[in-house]
């Protein structure tokens, strides 16, 4: 019995310390509120700026890689094949289309959030307004892509006027990728 009624002391003891658990919970949930918070006015404030074109469908803006969104261009090694059978860079080629379109102007970039390598993923837009994610895809330079599938009119029309990849063959890019072993 001696042994019992010194093991309740110990309990008893350590009970009337100060409880450190409430402290670690606030501190955890101001982390998470905060890092909350820095992330949602991320995806709130627009980027502009003139920009990098890194490829088909990924831009660059001081130093901001920007992944546009919705659309799925052909990889910058990606080859298609045109009506008479013969492969052509049509991922080089539509890299090279998005610079001439963007041509120097500055951008305007409205976030949404980020993807699965942390780039912002964006809806771009000229001076004029129009919307660059757009364009790509009603002129044939790549595919819409997420769930929404944003641009679906924009991609008919480019496959019904054959222009761009829609001109031949090409393989989707994200079947495309799965197929390339590095």
């Amino acid at each position: 019995m001696a042994g019992w009624a010194g093991r309740r002391g110990v309990r008893a003891g350590r009970a009337q310390g100060v409880d450190t658990r409430p402290v670690i919970a606030l501190v955890v949930l101001v982390a998470l509120l905060a890092a909350y918070a820095y992330q949602h006015w991320e995806r709130q404030s627009p980027l502009i700026g003139r920009a990098r074109v890194v490829d088909g469908d990924t831009i660059d803006i001081a130093g901001t890689r920007i992944r546009l969104e919705d659309i799925d261009a052909p990889e910058a090694n990606q080859t298609c094949i045109d009506v008479r059978g013969q492969p052509w860079p049509c991922g080089r080629t539509a890299t090279d289309e998005l610079r001439a379109h963007i041509n120097g102007h500055e951008l305007n970039c409205q976030p949404s959030g980020f993807d699965r390598y942390r780039r912002v993923v964006a809806v771009c837009s000229l001076p004029d307004g129009s919307d660059v994610n757009a364009w790509m895809v009603r002129q044939g330079w790549a595919l819409t892509s997420g769930y929404f599938r944003t641009y679906g009119a924009e991609e008919a029309e480019a496959e019904f006027a054959k222009r761009g990849i829609w001109a031949g063959r090409f393989m989707p890019p994200a079947q495309w990728r799965r197929q390339q072993t590095y």
